[in-house]
């Protein structure tokens, strides 16, 4: 057979044959004297071989192991280690699925996600709050709103899951009173008013006593030593508080320490 036919019968491309050389997966064959390979039946049985253990989702030096017979692994290992992995991938689809089917039936049920989404489902949950208080506001929803979202959503992959659940079932916990959330938007709105002003603002001590009488301790006291570390190396801490306006970013660091140290009175 020349390489063309073989290449049919396997139902591949000649292309991939002479990769296949290249990888040493299939042996050269003998050539003709006009320099033309000539392919036997057992090539042929190779290479179905081949294609059938690629099918299966085999890597091809998976597959090199397995035609060395005794010098490689045996099948069954190999099938094995490939069934875990696709066990493991099954089910990391099944939780997005899990993830996608509640965005979905959010947006079925006439919610909106955030624009700056989407979120874990722990922060889709706080943030449907969100919506609630800012759908009653007479005026758009502060500015400073939409930030904290952006802001929230960093601190959960940056601290990691389990890092990151512990703060926001925090945060869920702070707003579950009547009227927390309420309270929380009339800071934001404290906060916009700052826009424009700078750290000396007598309006800032206004501020960072509203923004700490909302803070949960357990959202900053909570953190472990080596957790907030991991959050300084990413550098989320500076990058935060430079994209806040000087009062803004006097507010939140006074807010911050009236938190952590309680006796402070820089304020």
């Amino acid at each position: 057979m020349r390489i063309g036919e073989l290449a049919a019968l396997a139902g591949v491309t000649t292309r991939t044959v002479r990769h296949y050389h290249h990888l040493g997966l299939l042996p050269e064959p003998e050539r003709l004297a006009n320099g033309y390979r000539r392919y036997g039946l057992r090539d042929a049985v190779t290479l179905a071989r081949v294609r059938r253990l690629t099918e299966l989702g085999l890597g091809l030096s998976e597959v090199r192991d397995v035609l060395a017979d005794d010098a490689g692994r045996e099948l069954r290992e190999v099938l094995a280690e490939l069934d875990a992995d696709l066990a493991r991938q099954e089910e990391e689809i099944r939780r997005r699925r899990e993830r996608l089917g509640t965005l979905l039936r959010q947006v079925e049920e006439g919610g909106q996600l955030p624009a700056e989404g989407p979120y874990s489902e722990r922060l889709t949950e706080l943030f449907g709050e969100m919506r609630r208080v800012s759908a009653a506001l007479p005026g758009p929803e502060p500015a400073m709103a939409a930030k904290e979202r952006e802001m929230l959503g960093l601190v959960e992959m940056a601290a990691g899951s389990e890092t990151g659940e512990r703060m926001v079932s925090a945060l869920k916990e702070a707003v579950a009173p009547p009227g927390a959330m309420e309270r929380i938007y009339e800071v934001y709105a404290l906060l916009d008013e700052l826009a424009g002003a700078g750290p000396d603002d007598p309006r800032v001590a206004e501020a960072a006593r509203a923004i700490a009488a909302c803070i949960p301790v357990g959202v900053l006291g909570g953190l472990r030593e080596e957790e907030r570390e991991e959050l300084a190396v990413t550098g989320f801490a500076d990058s935060y508080f430079a994209d806040l306006a000087p009062a803004q970013a006097e507010a939140v660091r006074r807010a911050v320490r009236l938190v952590m140290e309680p006796g402070d009175g820089t304020t």
